[in-house]
């Protein structure tokens, strides 16, 4: 059922674009110069057998991995320092604080000043889009750390490293992949409006060129394509954060899960000697 609905949601969207497009309705809104759903999907598969359509999903998908790996890496371990040593919080944290509100989107025309080329500033753009959500918080995942587990590993002699590889990271993971999620997803907002100012390809670019010459379908087809390399990293990230917190309990989530939970306490309840 939950498919279905999920089906049946994404149809009823897509044929609510149609209808508004081949109508021409403008009401408040207006859609007359809208692409209708078929008139998109055609170009999309037009595309798809073109290799500059290939060439910009690669281009921008090599500056998201290569940006986002930076981040996740530098974003981890400084946030873990933020968080852990006051020497650090007291260099670094109001540097931090006073950049952190400045969109990575502003930063472009810095990028354009700072690096030789038009690639390089781009993936400085995605790396900084996505350093700040991953710093923040994990800094704050380490600092709700309960005390009690990093006394009990140096009561059993452990030392500093010990304690970050033992107890800090495995117990701040659930909040640093929430800091990935939210990173990801504004890297992507950020590498495609890179592309559309200072860009030579890529998606955003792309989608940028076909709106200057009036190519809607195309304007479409770049939309679609992002949401689909969007919704493709996002899901790369879940699934590794799945993996990596295979230890932590889960909550079962629908119908079918209720009545196995009540199922699993009535068993409970019998083993213990309570009527069910």
């Amino acid at each position: 059922m939950r498919y279905a609905r999920i089906t049946a949601a994404v149809l009823a969207a897509l044929a609510g674009w149609q209808l508004l497009a081949q109508f021409r309705v403008n009401l408040w809104l207006r859609f007359s110069q809208f692409p209708t759903v078929a008139e998109t999907a055609r170009e999309f598969a037009r595309r798809l057998g073109t290799a500059t359509y290939w060439q910009d999903v690669s281009d921008s998908l090599t500056r998201i991995v290569g940006g986002f790996a930076l981040a996740a890496v530098l974003g981890v371990a400084i946030g873990t320092a933020l968080a852990r040593s006051p020497v650090v919080s007291d260099l670094c944290g109001p540097l931090l604080e006073v950049l952190r509100p400045i969109p990575a989107i502003a930063l472009v025309p810095v990028a354009i000043l700072l690096f030789p080329s038009n690639e390089q500033g781009i993936v400085f753009i995605t790396f900084t889009a996505a350093f700040f959500p991953v710093t923040v918080s994990t800094r704050h995942a380490v600092q709700a750390l309960t005390p009690v587990w990093e006394e009990a590993v140096r009561t059993m002699g452990g030392g500093r490293w010990r304690v970050l590889r033992s107890v800090v990271l495995p117990g701040a993971l659930p909040g640093i992949l929430g800091g990935l999620s939210v990173g990801i997803g504004v890297s992507w907002i950020c590498v495609i409006s890179a592309e559309m100012i200072s860009g030579e390809y890529g998606v955003g670019y792309r989608t940028w060129q076909d709106y200057t010459i009036v190519d809607y379908p195309g304007v479409f087809v770049g939309m679609a394509t992002i949401g689909l390399l969007g919704r493709l990293t996002s899901t790369v990230v879940e699934r590794l954060g799945r993996r990596l917190t295979r230890w932590l309990p889960r909550t079962e989530r629908g119908p079918g899960a209720s009545a196995g939970g009540r199922a699993r306490w009535r068993t409970v309840r019998t083993a213990v000697g309570e009527p069910s």
